[in-house]
């Protein structure tokens, strides 16, 4: 199969099953006019996963062939079609695909919810398989796209688990606390919040290290689960 023979039926499928109900449904979740999408049920989703998964025929160059013919449109269902292609031959990838898996975030990871299935699923099975480490985000936390900086911290969560220490996975992430984005700002949060639950008194030590230059969203983020006497001790002086 080619790339763009491939292109055509994951198109044609958006098409035939497009719902312009579930569209408006969803788009309530994606701020600023970024929700550009077909309108397929995750079951529509999952059914053509499965389709693609019975042929047998989806290799790695084929996916990154057809990545960026589906990620021109900027359409939801044909970006995540990426990912599900992505998720058919992960066991098949090798460390010399990492570089095309980044070059992605340029050519088409535009929203949270692409960024956070990478962060919460794909990069993290990557780990697992030695493809990637921590040291192999470092490039990750500058990066121009704000998508692939939010997967850094998000991917991390993961981590805490492992018996790393905390204090090596802070010091890595320290210069997103100063990002300017809204998207890594949710990111930092998060896993500062996931890793307060574990380890709070570490992660205390390191929210007050912040709390008066840090965004508010990262600090409100990591706090969410704290009773109102610890979120005060996070309040930004005046």
């Amino acid at each position: 199969m080619k790339a763009e023979q491939l292109f055509l039926e994951l198109k044609n499928y958006c098409n035939d099953h497009a719902n312009p109900e579930l569209v408006i449904k969803y788009s309530r979740y994606f701020k600023g006019g970024v929700y550009n999408a077909w309108g397929l049920s995750q079951a529509l989703m999952d059914a053509k996963k499965d389709e693609l998964k019975k042929a047998g025929n989806i290799t790695v160059d084929l996916v990154f062939d057809t990545a960026p013919l589906l990620m021109k449109s900027g359409r939801y269902e044909e970006t995540s079609f990426v990912l599900i292609l992505l998720s058919l031959v992960k066991d098949k990838l090798q460390k010399t695909d990492i570089q095309r898996i980044e070059n992605l975030f340029e050519t088409g990871i535009r929203n949270w919810a692409h960024a956070d299935y990478l962060g919460m699923f794909f990069l993290p099975e990557l780990m697992k398989q030695d493809l990637m480490g921590k040291e192999d985000f470092r490039g990750w936390v500058t990066s121009p796209f704000k998508f692939q900086r939010r997967c850094v911290p998000v991917t991390f969560i993961k981590l805490l688990k492992t018996g790393i220490a905390f204090q090596e996975l802070f010091t890595f992430l320290e210069p997103l606390m100063l990002d300017p984005e809204r998207e890594v700002h949710q990111g930092m949060g998060w896993f500062l919040r996931e890793a307060w639950k574990l380890k709070n008194a570490e992660t205390e030590t390191f929210l007050l290290k912040w709390k008066d230059s840090a965004p508010r969203l990262i600090i409100q983020y990591a706090c969410e689960k704290m009773d109102k006497t610890d979120k005060a001790r996070f309040r930004r002086a005046k």
